[in-house]
C-alpha cells in the first residue's frame, strides 16, 4: 500500500514537532524558533506589566500578543493534526488519539497558553485575571528542556510521599494554632483570637520565616512556638529529602538506560550476558568529538581505547588511511604493544565515543577470553596491513 501525500507530510510533520533529533535541521530549527518566541512572550509579559513602557510601546506588545496567540494557536492546533503518527496513539481511532493527546499534561499547558485570549473575545469582557494564564506558556519550555521534564517526573512518581507530608504538615499547622489559640487568645485576640487567625502565626513559625508581625508575650505561649519551630525545621526539610532523592535516582536510571543503549550498539558486547554488560557500563568513559578534530596521534603516548556509537572515523597509519563507522573500535594495538598509538584517528563527522582507559583494557581482556582474543586478532591483522579486518 502507497502512503498518500497528506500521510506523508502528517508523519514529517510529527518528526518536526515531536520526535525530531539533533541531526534533524528542520525539527532544531522549529524546537529553536519555539523556545525564542516563549522566551520574547514572557519578556513582553513583565515589560507590559510596567506603566511607563506600556504607555509608550503598547500599541506593540499588543500586535506582539495578537501574532503570539495565532502562531501558538497554529502550534498547538499542528500537534494536534499530527499526533495520530506517534506510535502508541496508531491503533485507536482518529478522535479517540487526538482526545488522548489533548489530554497530555503538555498539550494542557499549550491549550492554557492561548486560553484566556479566546475566553475574553467569547466572554465580551475585558479578563484581566486571565492574563496571568499567559505565563503558562512558559511552562511549553518544559517540552524542550529534558531536566525539566525529569524533575516534573520526579514529581508524579513522589506524588504519594509529597501528598503524605503535606498531610502531616497540615496537622502540625492546625495544632500549632488551635494551642496557640487557646494560650494566647485572651491575651491577643486581635491576633491570636481565633484559629484562623492564628494559623498566620503558626504558618510563619513552622516555615521558620518568622516575619514578627504576630509574636507570643506569654511564657507557655513562647514554649510552644520553640517546640513548632523544631518541628517546623524537620517537616518542613522531608519533602526537599523525598525530591532530591527521587531526582537522583531518576537521573541514574536514565544515565543506566543511556548507556545500556551505547554499550549494546558495539557488535563486540553483542552476545555478553547482561552481568557483564553492566560491568563495562562501569568502566567506559562516554566523549564526544566535534567534526575534524584529532582524537588520537600516531607516535604519542597510548592512554586507552575507543568504541564508535556514532559518527565516522578516519585511521591513519602514514601510507593507507581507512573509514571506519559506528560498532568499529580504534586504539587498541597501541595497548597492547604497551607504547605509543600505530594510528592517527581523526573524526570526519561529530563523534560519540566509548573511551576505555589502559587500566580497564587489561581487567577488561583478563576476564574476558573471547574478547581478548578477538581484540588481538584485530591488532594483529591492523598491524600487518589488512584494514578490512571483521570487528
Amino acid at each position: 500500500m502507497i502512503d498518500t501525500p497528506k500521510v506523508v507530510s502528517r508523519h514529517r510533520l510529527h518528526q518536526i514537532l515531536e520526535t525530531g533529533t539533533s541531526d534533524d535541521v528542520p525539527s532544531v530549527v522549529c524546537d529553536v524558533v519555539i523556545v525564542v518566541m516563549i522566551l520574547l512572550n514572557v519578556a513582553a509579559f513583565l515589560l507590559g506589566s510596567v506603566a511607563s513602557i506600556y504607555e509608550t510601546h503598547g500599541s506593540f506588545l499588543d500586535s506582539f500578543e495578537a501574532f503570539s496567540i495565532i502562531f501558538f494557536t497554529i502550534e498547538y492546533l499542528l500537534r494536534l493534526w499530527a499526533c495520530v503518527e506517534h506510535p502508541p496513539l496508531r491503533e485507536l481511532p482518529s478522535w479517540k488519539a487526538r482526545l488522548k493527546f489533548a489530554l497530555h499534561p503538555l498539550q494542557i499547558i499549550d491549550l492554557i497558553a492561548v486560553l484566556p485570549f479566546y475566553l475574553g473575545s467569547l466572554v465580551g469582557a475585558d479578563l484581566r485575571l486571565l492574563r496571568v494564564l499567559r505565563l503558562f506558556r512558559f511552562f511549553k519550555i518544559i517540552r524542550y528542556s529534558p531536566a525539566m521534564q525529569v524533575i516534573a517526573k520526579v514529581f508524579y512518581k513522589e506524588s504519594r510521599a509529597l501528598f503524605a507530608t503535606l498531610m502531616i504538615m497540615l496537622a502540625l499547622l492546625l495544632f500549632a494554632a488551635t494551642g496557640m489559640n487557646y494560650i494566647e487568645g485572651e491575651v491577643q485576640p486581635e491576633t491570636f483570637g481565633d484559629i484562623p487567625s492564628a494559623m498566620w502565626w503558626a504558618l510563619a513559625t513552622l516555615t521558620t520565616v518568622g516575619y514578627g508581625d504576630a509574636v507570643p508575650v506569654t511564657t507557655l505561649g513562647k514554649l510552644w512556638s520553640s517546640l513548632f519551630m523544631v518541628f517546623g525545621l524537620g517537616m518542613f526539610a522531608l519533602p526537599i529529602g523525598i525530591i532530591s532523592t527521587g531526582f537522583a535516582q531518576e537521573i541514574n536510571r536514565r544515565e543506566f538506560v543511556i548507556n545500556w543503549n551505547m554499550v549494546a550498539r558495539v557488535p563486540l558486547f553483542n552476545k555478553l550476558e547482561a552481568s557483564q554488560v553492566a560491568e563495562i557500563m562501569g568502566l567506559l568513559h562516554s566523549q564526544r568529538f566535534p567534526k575534524d578534530i584529532v582524537i588520537v596521534e600516531k607516535g604519542k603516548e597510548a592512554t586507552g581505547m575507543y568504541f564508535i556509537v556514532s559518527g565516522n572515523v578516519e585511521l591513519h597509519n602514514g601510507t593507507d588511511s581507512v573509514i571506519i563507522e559506528p560498532g568499529a573500535f580504534f586504539g587498541e594495538a597501541g595497548l597492547l604493544s604497551d607504547g605509543g598509538y600505530n594510528v592517527t584517528a581523526k573524526a570526519l563527522t561529530n563523534c560519540h565515543l566509548l573511551q576505555l582507559d589502559r587500566d580497564d583494557f587489561e581487567y577488561l581482556l583478563h576476564k574476558n577470553k573471547d574478547m581478548n582474543h578477538h581484540i588481538r586478532e584485530v591488532a594483529t591483522a591492523r598491524m600487518s596491513g589488512e584494514w578490512d579486518v571483521e570487528e
